[in-house]
Formats: structure tokens, C-alpha cells, sequence
């Protein structure tokens, strides 16, 4: 399955021990890991503002990242209604991907799951139940 993964999914898979990290770890050695460019951005604001990680390692996550498929920023966001107008680029760049599944814990495209063909929104708990039925 092609995966693709928004901003919340990578800080916790790369900041702490726990299910991003184990999903992250599944993804890439079974399905194919997807971003965007509109998630690598959020992500190194994230972890070097908010996080305070060195920009170095920071630097370091993003270069791994970008050895697998990074969807360039669309350009113009989804059309779909998303509460977070933010939310819209990350579910275009989703979309134009082609992504099977989206793997996110932003209740503002949770909401929307049913809004959008061809697309599952899933949260990362619910992903790894479904891995393991």
C-alpha cells in the first residue's frame, strides 16, 4: 500500500519510542512511505521551534525522508472543505499522490474521512489494527 504520512505521525516516530515509531518501521519495510513537501516543512518548523531537536539531526530526519516519495507542493489545496485551512494542502498533496492511506491524529481530517474517494483517513492506532487483522 502507498502510506502517506502527516506531520504528528513523523514527530512522534522520530522523538519518541512507541506506535508511530513501530508503524513508521512496518511501513517501510512493507508498503511504500509517502510525505509532501507541505509535511517535511511543518516538521522541521516543528522540531527545531517547538521541539528545540538540533537542526543537524533535524536536518538528518528530513534527508532519510526524502529517500522515499515527497510529493511537491500542489499547486493549489484541496477543494475539499478541511476546518484547519492548513489541513487542505496536506489532503491535496495526499491525493495528488495517489495514496492508498493517510495516517494522521489531526481530528480535522479525521472528520472529513468520508468526504474523500479513493482516499483512507485513518488514525495511526486504527492503522495498526488493520496491519494486524
Amino acid at each position: 500500500m502507498k502510506i502517506f504520512t502527516d506531520t504528528n505521525v513523523l514527530v512522534s516516530a522520530f522523538t519518541a519510542r512507541g506506535l508511530c515509531a513501530d508503524l513508521l518501521e512496518v511501513i517501510l519495510s512493507d508498503h511504500q512511505l509517502m510525505t509532501g513537501e507541505v509535511v517535511l516543512d511543518e516538521l522541521r518548523r516543528v522540531l527545531t521551534t517547538k521541539l528545540n531537536v538540533p537542526e543537524k539531526d533535524v536536518s538528518e530526519v528530513i534527508q532519510f525522508l526524502r529517500g522515499y516519495h515527497v510529493e511537491p507542493m500542489p499547486e493549489k489545496p484541496s477543494g475539499i472543505i478541511v476546518r484547519d485551512e492548513d489541513d487542505q494542502w496536506v489532503l491535496e498533496s495526499a491525493i495528488q499522490a495517489k495514496a492508498d492511506i493517510l495516517i494522521t491524529g489531526d481530528k480535522d481530517l479525521l472528520v472529513i474521512s468520508k468526504n474523500v474517494p479513493g482516499l483512507r483517513i485513518t488514525t495511526p492506532r486504527k492503522f495498526w489494527e488493520l496491519l494486524k487483522k
